[in-house]
């Protein structure tokens, strides 16, 4: 089977979800296609380069922040500069920490981006530039227009659902293309063995912050995407545990796999919406941090691989039986 008949037929059935979603179930599917977008994000680097960050959530938010100031409160923005302004704020503040950052390796690289990270976020919340720690209100949403004529107003839901959706395939096959270029393969020479590329005559570091900048400016769509979407932001977009959550992501997944950032951002999402749910669980919802923690360990135990292997071990298992 064509490998990219599965993402195609998951794209057309999201598209007619519309038709038979109600409110809140199309508001999270659409909380789950921007997550998709962030792990999405975060694969490039650690799937294809093989570079652990812990400061990815400083692009989301960076990106978040830039829609709703420049929006301002004169009403409804143009995007198209505010979409760019957002993306590209991310992607400079990515080729800042990266050209930093990258001069380290290991666990020096993971406290590197944190520590970057945690400025981004305290910016935010230790001064009046985004509204402190209560955050601000986004007051008009973007809007797409040619000669005085809307083509796109994000205020409209059903147009909001299919930029959305549409952001989710443009970023999917983006990095599908670049993990068949020249790029992608040069990451994954470099993550398997980066002295051996350098003496291949491989420019690392030019590579890896290449991939560094464009998942930085990718997790700015996806911040983007997240002001529109709840109108409002806050400094918790930058902190760490955001970094985390989507790390958790891609590992839930599969690492190395586009396919499995995607059910990463979908299972973490319906779990910790399962484990929220008074009505289901009752007063353990109010400990759906640590019902959340104990099931994402049972599934690394189980599937080391993430949910991507899953088939491949029910195949071994049955050919076992």
């Amino acid at each position: 089977m064509r490998p990219w008949l599965v993402p195609v037929a998951a794209l057309l059935a999201l598209a007619a979800l519309p038709l038979v979603l109600t409110p809140y179930t199309q508001d999270l599917v659409l909380k789950i296609a921007v997550l998709a977008i962030f792990a999405l994000s975060l694969e490039l680097l650690v799937g294809s380069a093989g570079l652990v960050s812990l400061g990815h959530a400083a692009f989301f938010g960076i990106g978040a922040y830039v829609a709703v100031l420049g929006s301002g409160d004169a009403g409804a923005a143009s995007l198209w500069w505010l979409l760019p302004a957002s993306v590209g704020a991310a992607a400079l503040y990515a080729l800042f920490v990266g050209a930093l950052s990258l001069r380290t390796q290991g666990v020096y690289f993971i406290m590197v981006t944190l520590a970057f990270a945690q400025m981004a976020y305290f910016v935010f919340h230790d001064t009046q530039v985004g509204g402190g720690s209560d955050g601000i209100f986004l007051y008009g949403k973007p809007v797409l227009a040619i000669g005085g004529a809307a083509l796109l107003d994000l205020d409209d839901k059903r147009h909001l659902y299919y930029f959305v959706l549409g952001a989710l395939a443009f970023t999917y096959a983006l990095l599908a293309l670049i993990g068949r270029s020249r790029l992608g393969h040069a990451l994954a020479g470099i993550r398997v063995n980066e002295q051996r590329m350098r003496a291949a005559g491989f420019r690392s570091y030019g590579y890896k912050l290449a991939a560094f900048v464009i998942g930085g400016a990718l997790a700015g769509l996806a911040g983007f995407l997240t002001a529109v979407k709840d109108g409002a932001v806050n400094p918790e977009l930058l902190s760490w545990h955001e970094s985390g959550a989507v790390l958790l992501m891609i590992i839930l997944g599969g690492i190395g796999s586009l396919r499995g950032a995607v059910l990463g951002a979908v299972a973490f999402t319906l779990l910790k919406e399962l484990f929220q749910s008074e009505a289901l669980l009752g007063p353990l919802a109010a400990h759906w941090q640590l019902t959340l923690g104990l099931t994402i360990i049972a599934f690394v135990a189980l599937l080391p691989k993430g949910l991507i292997g899953l088939k491949q071990r029910l195949q071994s298992g049955a050919s076992r039986g």
